[in-house]
């Protein structure tokens, strides 16, 4: 079954930014969950040179809906100055699950 929702990824160079984007994008509606991975390593040219970086990745669940003002909000309160943002669409998901993230995600 098809489904509405997407995840949403960025990683951040801090585990308390990670959770202060996490707490605050679900706060805001903008995100019904969001996930925070154990610190990555990352490894990427960045102004021509080849850099190493601890990261942690925090995956947002949200809807196609509130997509675009997510990926605002991330864009603003991110330090970095390109952040990753990468949307992935999810093909299938409990009816249970889904309604469960568009009713988190509806302003109240």
């Amino acid at each position: 079954m098809a489904t509405e929702i997407v995840i949403a990824q960025t990683t951040i160079d801090d585990e308390e930014g990670a959770r202060a984007l996490a707490q605050s994008a679900v706060e805001a509606r903008l995100a019904a969950c969001a996930h925070i991975d154990a610190p990555l390593t990352a490894v990427f040219r960045w102004k021509e040179n080849i850099e190493t970086a601890t990261e942690w990745r925090v995956s947002f669940k949200t809807t196609q809906e509130r997509l675009a003002a997510l990926a605002e909000w991330v864009g603003q309160k991110h330090p970095y100055d390109v952040p990753e943002w990468i949307v992935l669409p999810v093909i299938a998901a409990s009816d249970g699950y889904s309604a469960w993230v568009v009713e988190e995600t509806t302003a109240k």
